[in-house]
């Protein structure tokens, strides 16, 4: 993949005509934040020029309380989901063939599905993006140098795996402890780890990866490629299910500060919707592929799931206004809203419904689209809105009272 100077250059170029801030997912980066209100790409609203309406304490604790809820049911499904992953991981490494390669695939696509949304938890500071120790680092960092971990076509010694002398022994501390080491693109751990593992390289025009299984089976470095891909899904497992237990209604540490103080909880499920929206899925994951017309520049690049990666995000940040998930019950933030700012509820509301549309009509791949005049329209304009909508988040904290950043 591209280096990290191309790709803080690319990333500036995009940002100087989109007026967004951008940075890759290691929470490391996302600490000194601000923490005013701002509107990216300046839509010009007034609403956050009106005087505020705040919520009364019972309507911002019902709100918070169901995102809480929501919250931890959305991180028991993804643990849910990662663990069948695992299984399907540790089925095909224990018999390589191409049935388990294909399952495990499979396994990874659904899990990634059900994570996606859950992307829209983060922005705050909680326990998946604590700066002190949460994992999302380790879960989900972008962009990789994929010749890091394993070969790559130029390349046919490199990586940790084919790094025998270096790295005797393949094991999850090990690979912890390389994640990032060395640069931010030294990805050694998490979602694309795997995703890599188990498609490789994307040189394809028009289709994703294609390691052959042979890579499991009669490469000299076939049963450390197999340990590396075990660790990798295992530690994705537990990874997830420490940000899950934070949540967890029964006595999970983070829920209890996080309600301890609603007016807070409800800033963070803003600030995590707008930053989502405008910085890092309209920014970082849209209009700086969008700039540079780059491949790399994809989210899941290796499976070409970039465009179900879109809509995941897109629904996270629908589903955190309204809690619509399933076995999630309660008055959402949507609704206390609608009872003092009906207008505001109405745009929103609007706007969510017609981000997600527009990111389920995209045709994938995401890459093609990129080099496409229609499927670059497509994408631009769809970059744009998500940004517009993180303009009509901050004007809606406003209007309640709140100060959030859009900033990523």
């Amino acid at each position: 993949m591209k280096t990290s100077v191309a790709r803080l250059l690319a990333a500036g170029l995009a940002l100087s005509l989109l007026g967004v801030a951008c940075s890759d997912d290691d929470p490391a980066a996302e600490g000194d934040e601000a923490t005013t209100t701002t509107a990216a790409g300046g839509s010009g609203s007034s609403a956050g020029d009106e005087a505020a309406t705040p919520l009364d304490p019972e309507r911002a604790t019902a709100a918070a309380t169901t995102y809480a809820d929501l919250v931890f049911t959305a991180y028991d499904d993804t643990v849910t989901a990662a663990t069948e992953l695992q299984e399907a991981v540790d089925t095909f490494v224990a018999a390589p063939d191409e049935a388990g390669l294909d399952a495990a695939k499979q396994a990874w696509l659904d899990a990634r599905d059900v994570y996606g949304p859950t992307e829209v938890f983060r922005f705050y500071d909680g326990p998946i993006d604590d700066p002190e120790d949460g994992p999302e680092g380790q879960i989900n960092a972008w962009p990789m140098d994929e010749a890091y971990v394993d070969y790559v076509e130029d390349d046919p010694d490199a990586g940790i795996i084919n790094d025998a002398e270096g790295t005797p022994e393949i094991t999850a501390e090990g690979i912890v402890e390389a994640n990032e080491a060395g640069g931010e693109t030294n990805i050694s751990t998490g979602w694309h780890a795997i995703e890599f593992l188990l498609w490789g390289q994307d040189l394809s025009d028009d289709g994703p990866g294609a390691r052959p299984v042979t890579d499991y089976t009669d490469s000299p470095v076939a049963e450390r490629r197999g340990a590396y891909l075990s660790a990798l899904a295992e530690l994705l497992v537990a990874d997830l299910t420490s940000v899950r237990d934070e949540w967890d209604p029964e006595g999970g540490a983070y829920r209890e500060d996080f309600l301890a103080d609603p007016d807070q909880a409800v800033t963070n499920i803003l600030r995590g919707m707008g930053a989502l929206s405008a910085g890092e899925l309209g920014g970082e994951r849209i209009l700086v592929a969008y700039d540079t017309q780059d491949q790399e520049d994809e989210h899941s690049c290796f499976s070409d799931n970039t465009t179900a990666d879109v809509v995941g995000n897109a629904r996270g940040i629908l589903v955190a206004y309204t809690a619509d998930w399933p076995g999630v019950e309660g008055t959402s933030l949507s609704e206390v809203v609608a009872e003092v700012a009906p207008e505001l509820d109405t745009a929103l509301r609007t706007s969510l419904d017609e981000t997600v549309a527009a990111a389920e009509a995209l045709e994938p791949p995401f890459d093609q689209l990129l080099t496409d005049d229609s499927g670059r329209e497509a994408v631009r304009t769809l970059g744009e809105d998500l940004q517009a909508q993180g303009d009509v988040i901050a004007d809606l904290a406003a209007r309640l009272g709140y100060e959030i950043s859009l900033d990523i």
